[in-house]
C-alpha cells in the first residue's frame, strides 16, 4: 500500500494529502472542543460549521502556499515542521476570528487547544511516514561511514539520508566526548572501530566531513584510513560552501595536495597589490597552467588591464572566457586584452608593452617538459633563453617596471637541457639587470605544481580510472610538490620584493616520492596494490625508467646560501651571478648555433656555460639523432666525365 503510495501519479498524491489534511483538522477542532467541555457529546449550530469550512479552506490555501504539498514525503525535512506549524498558526487565528465575528458555540480558549491537536494531526503522521519509508528503503545504496560528526557531517548525514544510493550507518569521529552518543539516529564511535565496521558492514566508502581542519589532521586521518579497501571522498572545501559554489552532498575524491600535509599561506594583500593594483599587467604564457593561475590571482587585485599574451590560439580563447565571466560576475573594470605572439619576436613584444603601457610582466611562456625538450634541443633553447631574452628586452625599451621570471628546481645544477636553458635565462637576467635600472628583474623558483599540464596526478588519476598500470619512472624518484594556486600567489608576493636581480626561492615543504604517492591514491581510490605479496590486487605499480634527462632528486639552491623574507615562504638565494659581456657573448654563440642548427656545438656550449650543466645523456634530439643515423653520400668528382 504503502509503495503504491509513493509511486502514485503527484496530483493524486497532493489530493490523498490535502483530504488527509481536511479530515485531520476535522479532527482536531473536534478533540479541542471535547476537552474544553469535557464531554465527547455537544450541540453545534449552522455557525460552528461555517467555521469549520472556512479554516478548511484558508487552511488548505495556506499549506498549498506555503509549499507544502510540494515537497516529497520520503524526502522531507525537519523544516517542514515548522511550515505545517506555520499554516496551522494561520488556521488557529482564523478559526478565533470566524467564531467571534459569526458568533458561533466555540468557546474561546477552544483555537489555542485546537493549533496543538492539529499539530499533532497533520505534522506527526508525516515524519511517521518519512522515517518509515527510510526504514523500509533504507541499506539498498552503498554503505557508508562519515568521518566527523561536526556540522559538516550532521549536514552530510542529513543530505544522504534523502538519496537511494547512500545508506550512512554511522559516525567515527576524534573527539571522545561524542562517543556514545547519536546524531541524526546514527552512533558516533570512535575511530579505532572503524576496522570492525568496514568489516561487519560491508562498507565501501568513507566519507570525510571535517570541515575546515588543517592539513596536517587530514593527512593524519588519510593515513589511517589508507590501511582499508574502501574508497575515501570528501565534502567541498569549507570556502566553498560558504560562498554557494558547491553544496555539501557533492563529494568529491580526496585532493592530492590533502596528502602534502602543509597548510597554505594566506597571502599578503599590501604584496599582492603591490605590482597590480590599478597598473597595467601583462602575463606571457598565459594559457598555460600557472600563466592561467596568475591571471586568476591578478584579477582578484584589480589591475588596470591584463595583457594576456599567448601563443596557442585555442588557449587563449579558453583564459579570456573564463577571465571575461569572471568579470562580469564580479563587476570588475578591470581590461582584458588578449594578444596572439610568440616571446622570441622582440619587436611584438615592445609594441605590445608600449602600446598598452604595461608596467609589470610575469613571464610564464617556456618549454617545461623535460623529455619533449631533450628531443628539440634548439627549439627549447630558442623559447626558453631567447624567449627570455626578447622579452626582457622589450621590457627595457618600453619602461616596464618589473619582470617577473618563473623558474624552476630543474635550473639547480641541471642534468637536462630544460633544466640548463632556465638556468641560462636566469643568469642572462642577473647580469642583464646590471646594466641599467629601468626594469627591476628577479626571478621565483619552485618545483612541481600538482595538477598542471604534464603532472603525474591526472596521469595518475586516469590510469588508475582505465585500471591501470600506474607507470612510475623509479622506485626512489622524488619532487617537490605545491598547488598551483599557491604558487601563482607566492610569485606575485616575490616579485613585489624585488629589488633587481634576484632569485627568490619558494619554500616548498618536504619531497615526495612519486611511488608513494602512486600507492596512495590507488588506496583512497578503494582499490588495492597488486604487487608480489598480494597477486590478486587490483593495480600494479609498473617502474619504467628513468626518462632522459631526468633526475632522482631536485634540488631549489645553487648554492647553500639563502636569506629570509617578509615571508614565511619566500627565501632570497645568495648566488654568485656574471657580468653582461660575458653574458652577452655566450647567448651571441648560443643563437648563431641555433640559427645555424649547429646541434654539438650548442651543447657542447651549454656543457661548458655557467649553468654547471652535467647531462646524464648524450645528445637526444630527434633530428639530430635521425640525422646521424643517415648514410653519407659519397661525392663523385665530375670532371672524368668531361671528356665524354
Amino acid at each position: 500500500m504503502l509503495t503504491s503510495f509513493l509511486d502514485a501519479p503527484r496530483p493524486v498524491k497532493r489530493l490523498i494529502s490535502s483530504v488527509y489534511d481536511c479530515i485531520a483538522i476535522t479532527i482536531a477542532l473536534y478533540l479541542a472542543w471535547a476537552l474544553r467541555l469535557g464531554d465527547w457529546h455537544f450541540q453545534t449550530v449552522a455557525a460552528d460549521w461555517v467555521c469549520l469550512a472556512i479554516i478548511l479552506a484558508v487552511s488548505i490555501f495556506t499549506f498549498a502556499h506555503l509549499g507544502l504539498y510540494r515537497a516529497i514525503l520520503r524526502y522531507m525535512t525537519h523544516q517542514a515542521v515548522l511550515t505545517v506549524l506555520t499554516g496551522i498558526m494561520v488556521s488557529g487565528l482564523t478559526l478565533a476570528a470566524a467564531s467571534f465575528f459569526l458568533d458561533a458555540s466555540i468557546p474561546r480558549s477552544v483555537p489555542i487547544i485546537y493549533v496543538f491537536m492539529a499539530l499533532v494531526f497533520v505534522a506527526v503522521p508525516r515524519m511517521l511516514v518519512r522515517n518509515l519509508v527510510q526504514l523500509l528503503f533504507a541499506g539498498k545504496g552503498a554503505k557508508i561511514i562519515i568521518y566527523g560528526a561536526g556540522s559538516s557531517g550532521n549536514q552530510l548525514a542529513a543530505a544522504l539520508q534523502q538519496r537511494d544510493d547512500y545508506h550512512p550507518i554511522a559516525f567515527v569521529d576524534d573527539n571522545h566526548k561524542l562517543h556514545g552518543h547519536s546524531v541524526r539516529g546514527l552512533p558516533v564511535l570512535s575511530p579505532e572501530r572503524i576496522g570492525q565496521l568496514i568489516r561487519d558492514h560491508d562498507v565501501e566508502r568513507v566519507m570525510l566531513a571535517i570541515g575546515n581542519a588543517p592539513r596536517a589532521e587530514r593527512l593524519r586521518i588519510i593515513r589511517h584510513l589508507e590501511g582499508f579497501a574502501v574508497k575515501v571522498k570528501t565534502v567541498p572545501a569549507f570556502d566553498d560552501l560558504i560562498h554557494e559554489r558547491a553544496r555539501v552532498e557533492e563529494l568529491r575524491d580526496i585532493q592530492i595536495e590533502d596528502l602534502l600535509g602543509r597548510d597554505p599561506v594566506k597571502g599578503d594583500p599590501k604584496l599582492m597589490e603591490t605590482n597590480i593594483k590599478d597598473k597595467v599587467v601583462m602575463v606571457t604564457g598565459a594559457g598555460g597552467s600557472i600563466g592561467a593561475e596568475l591571471c586568476r590571482q591578478i584579477l582578484q587585485h584589480a589591475p588596470k588591464t591584463l595583457v594576456l599574451f599567448e601563443l596557442n590560439e585555442y588557449n587563449l580563447y579558453q583564459i579570456e572566457e573564463e577571465l571575461k565571466h569572471w568579470v562580469d560576475q564580479n563587476q570588475s573594470n578591470t581590461e582584458l586584452v588578449p594578444l596572439l605572439g610568440s616571446v622570441q619576436h622582440q619587436n611584438r613584444l615592445e609594441m605590445a608593452m608600449r602600446s598598452f603601457g604595461v608596467e609589470t610582466v610575469y613571464h610564464a611562456a617556456a618549454y617545461k617538459h623535460v623529455p619533449l625538450v631533450e628531443q628539440n634541443l634548439i627549439e627549447g633553447v630558442r623559447n626558453n633563453l631567447f624567449g627570455t631574452k626578447s622579452c626582457a628586452e622589450a621590457a627595457i625599451a618600453a619602461g616596464v617596471k618589473t619582470f617577473v621570471l618563473i623558474s624552476t628546481d630543474k635550473a639547480v645544477r641541471p642534468t637536462n637541457i630544460m633544466g640548463a636553458s632556465k638556468r641560462l635565462a636566469e643568469l642572462m637576467l642577473q647580469s642583464l639587470s646590471t646594466t641599467q635600472e629601468t626594469t627591476t628583474f628577479c626571478m621565483v623558483r619552485f618545483g612541481n605544481v600538482l595538477g598542471s599540464s604534464g603532472s603525474v596526478v591526472p596521469k595518475f588519476r586516469e590510469q588508475i580510472k582505465q585500471g591501470g598500470p600506474i607507470t612510475v619512472t623509479h622506485p626512489e624518484i622524488t619532487r617537490y610538490f605545491m598547488t598551483t594556486s599557491e604558487a601563482a600567489q607566492l610569485v606575485i608576493q616575490a616579485g613585489a620584493m624585488a629589488t633587481g636581480g634576484d632569485v627568490f626561492v619558494l619554500e616548498m615543504g618536504e619531497p615526495v616520492k612519486i611511488a608513494d604517492m602512486a600507492k596512495e591514491m590507488v588506496a583512497l581510490s578503494g582499490l588495492t596494490l597488486k604487487n608480489k605479496h598480494n597477486p590478486k590486487g587490483d593495480i600494479e605499480i609498473q617502474f619504467t625508467g628513468l626518462r632522459p634527462g631526468e633526475k632522482l632528486f631536485e634540488e631549489l639552491l645553487v648554492e647553500q646560501n639563502c636569506l629570509g623574507t617578509d615571508h614565511p615562504r619566500i627565501m632570497r638565494a645568495e648566488e654568485e651571478s656574471k657580468n653582461w659581456q660575458d653574458m652577452q657573448y655566450l647567448v651571441e654563440q648560443l643563437d648563431k648555433y641555433c640559427r645555424n642548427f649547429q646541434y654539438k656545438e650548442l651543447h657542447e656550449t651549454v656543457l661548458n656555460s655557467p649553468a654547471a650543466f652535467k647531462p646524464l645523456n648524450p645528445i637526444n634530439d630527434l633530428t639530430f639523432t635521425k640525422k646521424q643515423q643517415k648514410p653519407v653520400l659519397k661525392v663523385i668528382n665530375t670532371n672524368q666525365f668531361d671528356a665524354v
